[in-house]
């Protein structure tokens, strides 16, 4: 079957757009590809046509657990062969998967990278019929990356196995740095990248300087119409400014990484169907969301890189319709910005003695520990010891790269259900709700062993199928548990500690310039890009954009504020605009503000000057007069 028939036949399209075609092709030859496509730009369909031609297996290497799901879950209901292995599976549900890979003609498997360390996926796997090799988000690989994980140099093991499978690596943010570190940490036999250019018409990327960020966010919300999302740092800040939008008659829902499975659900549901014209996130929503119609994506405050600005702002206006990614700038968020280095890479001394804590912590005696795994508190750990929260998840983070720990934020363990009654007596029972038989038979369908033991269930895909919302699902479990029907163990989040080495003394850890010194260095270079881009007043943000990516023949978008705005322009074409206002302070006396007016700035002009001078410190406002400071 050709790759348009394909496409057409299980996607409904005609023809394919941009590069992905170009991509589908290389792989039919059997070359090794990097893709380098936007936020929006089709990724799956890349591999997921070539494999559907051919014969064989896709592996698709991917960290995110909840778009691996939602992937597995769209292929079935297009009739595809998929499963996805991830955390919460028992041992005999990932040999189950992995045999019917082997046996049962899938097209599809999903694993996270830390899945290829383990000895039970490598013994199983080498006996699939593996066609290709997808890695997505394959910047992860790249030490010059903005989300370097340590698992994914584990790939080159799945090379090793099947030498004849062309390996295909996706993402949708790469420097030309990263392009290069990814091919060689992925052993690409020659040098093949496909490029879709970043550019986004439609997108126009704004700045907006403001010392009231929750008035501005109001005013920019009254101005654009249409569905939006907010981002936040974090989680605590997301249900304050959500707080504030619904008190001042704007719908809205906050969305983090905590929140229940059960409530993420309803939240992503309330926004989709227009129920919420905001969502108010951390970085944790927007990944494998389908909503083409955002007309709207505002940072209240600075992400810590270019590339994650770049994938959150990408969000907004992929219908091609008109657009704006909006960034909130205060005078003070440069500061923020700075600190985070010190907050994401605390001192070698603070690392070795969180260390040494973690082990009392846990009574770990010198020489023990090795792959005990224990249940674990942050914020009961950093009450104990006295230590600050942001510094200290940072050294559990660095201590895992080192590899002397694993160290889960969320392990997340799926709901488990086993019945109670035998298969006679569960056939016996009358007068149950119609939703209660359809949920029944529908665990019954998908899932084994259910009258001998405990099965993880996955909920949100029992969702779909029932068309039960998950939290009517979760009554009707609970409903059937006191009736003595089932047993039912809801699903629950608990971040845990590995420990990977026998126990050290902290003052024996070892620090890999590549994973610290250098590490550090890369981030304060993001954090240094980032912190240009907000405060230019002279390029196209459009353009600075690219150009970072290693577009350097990028044009003006014409629609950003920079471009937009005669009067920045011409205040940055003034000539020394900072030495005439130092000029007529340089008396050092107290001026009223007012004096200024004679230098013939706008206001706004005016108010951008002062603060640049206000930041370097080189002059004091005392309410409506003006010092230079000596």
């Amino acid at each position: 079957m050709k790759y348009r028939e394909i496409l057409k036949t299980y996607w409904g399209y005609d023809d394919f757009r941009g590069i992905q075609r170009d991509i589908i092709e290389s792989i039919g030859r059997g070359q090794d590809t990097l893709g380098l496509m936007p936020t929006g730009g089709g990724k799956s369909i890349t591999f997921q046509v070539p494999t559907l031609a051919g014969d064989g297996l896709c592996i698709v290497v991917t960290p995110l657990i909840a778009l691996m799901k939602d992937q597995v879950a769209n292929l079935r209901s297009r009739g595809i062969k998929a499963l996805a292995i991830h955390t919460g599976m028992k041992t005999s549900e990932v040999v189950t998967a992995l045999e019917n890979c082997i046996f049962g003609d899938y097209k599809f498997l999903y694993i996270s990278p830390e899945r290829i360390g383990s000895e039970l996926f490598l013994k199983k796997i080498r006996r699939v019929n593996v066609s290709l090799i997808t890695v997505d988000e394959a910047h992860c690989i790249s030490q010059w990356g903005h989300d370097f994980r340590p698992a994914y140099r584990r790939i080159s093991e799945l090379r090793d196995l099947f030498p004849n499978a062309p390996l295909l690596a996706l993402t949708a943010t790469a420097t030309p740095e990263v392009v290069d570190d990814i091919q060689q940490q992925l052993n690409f036999r020659a040098k093949n990248c496909y490029r879709m250019s970043f550019g986004r018409k439609n997108l126009a990327y704004v700045v907006r300087y403001t010392e009231n960020k929750a008035a501005e966010l109001l005013h920019i919300l009254g101005r654009v119409s249409g569905s939006a999302i907010v981002y936040t740092l974090n989680r605590k800040k997301t249900k304050e400014v959500c707080e504030f939008l619904t008190a001042n008659g704007v719908t809205a829902e906050y969305y983090h990484a905590g929140l229940s499975p059960e409530s993420k659900d309803a939240k992503e549901e309330a926004w989709k169907t227009g129920k919420a014209r905001v969502m108010v996130s951390t970085n944790a929503f927007g990944m494998g969301i389908d909503k083409s119609d955002v007309r709207l994506v505002v940072h209240i405050d600075l992400p810590s890189s270019i590339e994650a600005y770049f994938q959150e702002a990408g969000r907004a206006g992929r219908d091609g319709k008109k657009a704006y990614a909006v960034t909130l700038f205060s005078r003070i968020d440069k500061q923020g910005v700075s600190r985070r280095l010190s907050d994401t890479y605390p001192s070698q001394e603070f690392i070795r003695e969180v260390y040494d804590e973690i082990c009392y912590y846990y009574n770990m005696a010198l020489g023990d520990g090795l792959d005990c795994t224990f249940e674990f508190s942050l914020g009961d750990f950093c009450k104990k010891y006295h230590r600050p929260t942001l510094q200290t998840d940072s050294a559990l983070r660095l201590l895992t790269r080192m590899g002397y720990i694993e160290y889960v934020e969320e392990m997340e363990y799926a709901s488990r259900v086993r019945f109670i009654v035998d298969k006679d007596s569960l056939y016996r029972f009358r007068g149950l709700p119609a939703d209660y038989e359809l949920l029944i038979n529908a665990i019954l369908r998908n899932y084994s062993g259910l009258f001998n033991d405990f099965a993880f269930i996955d909920e949100r895909y029992l969702s779909r199928v029932t068309k039960l919302s998950r939290h009517r699902m979760y009554e009707i479990l609970v409903s059937l548990h006191s009736k003595r029907i089932v047993q039912y163990a809801p699903s629950k989040k608990c971040p845990i500690i590995t420990f990977t080495r026998h126990r050290v003394l902290g003052d024996d850890l070892r620090f890999e310039h590549a994973i610290y010194d250098e590490r550090k260095a890369i981030f304060g270079d993001m954090l240094n890009s980032i912190i240009k881009y907000a405060t230019s007043l002279d390029k196209c943000r459009s353009v600075m954009l690219l150009e970072y990516f290693g577009e350097k023949e990028a044009a003006s978008c014409g629609c950003c504020d920079v471009c937009t705005d005669e009067r920045a322009r011409a205040a940055v074409e003034k000539p020394l605009p900072l030495q005439g206002i130092m000029q007529l302070l340089s008396d050092g006396g107290m001026h009223p503000l007012e004096e200024l007016d004679s230098l013939g700035f706008t206001r706004a002009e005016m108010k951008r000057l002062l603060r640049e001078l206000c930041d370097e410190e080189k002059i004091t406002i005392y309410g409506d007069k003006i010092k230079i400071n000596k």
